[in-house]
């Protein structure tokens, strides 16, 4: 059966609405993913997140080894128009990604402004596992008193974050997708700190 694109993307948006409103909280596409007929090079959950929030109006840029590939096919299928990363909307730093890549896409992405701090950039990342294992501990808004997360991959996207983070409410919002179809949110206004081992 394929993707519907009305009914299986409401449902994706319910969930990823979800998990940004109570960040920590690992919601899975796999249901929706399962209906997938095409392979573009990404992890299943972040081409779903692709069709949800693309349209003619965003702009995006691809972290890729085959970013000129992936943008031509994400632009045919959405409309979406790549650009360079400080004026992206959505950046997607894939799986295959240079170190390199990562740090300038946390760096250079638009942190929008004190007028409208709700223009900043989202990044998506791709990782090598999430899970609420306690290795970061999460503290915020939607969040009752902690939750804690652990992100498996080679990219120092914590350090990163809190550094773009740095100056209230400007900042990123943070999406992190995984082989696993999981999806875990990380609004601007979330706290990450280190777990302390005692």
């Amino acid at each position: 059966m394929k993707l519907d694109l009305v009914h299986d993307i409401q449902n994706a948006y319910r969930k990823t609405l979800d998990s940004m409103s109570r960040p920590g909280l690992i919601n899975n596409f796999r249901n929706l993913v399962d209906k997938i007929e095409l392979e573009i090079g990404c992890f299943d959950s972040t081409f779903v997140l692709v069709l949800m929030l693309f349209d003619t109006e965003v702009k995006f840029k691809v972290c890729s080894q085959r970013e000129a590939e992936m943008a031509k096919l994400i632009n045919q299928l959405t409309y979406a128009k790549a650009t360079e990363v400080e004026s992206a909307d959505y950046i997607l730093v894939l799986k295959d990604a240079l170190q390199e890549d990562v740090e300038e896409a946390f760096k250079r992405a638009y942190p929008g402004n004190l007028l409208d701090p709700h223009q900043a950039a989202t990044i998506v990342l791709e990782a090598d596992s999430v899970s609420n294992d306690r290795d970061l501990t999460l503290t915020g808004p939607g969040i009752e008193k902690e939750s804690y997360i652990k992100v498996k991959t080679t990219a120092s996207w914590a350090d990163l974050r809190a550094d773009k983070n740095s100056e209230y409410p400007l900042g990123i919002d943070l999406i992190i997708t995984d082989p696993e179809d999981n999806i875990l949110c990380l609004p601007r206004t979330t706290q990450i700190s280190k777990q302390v081992v005692r």
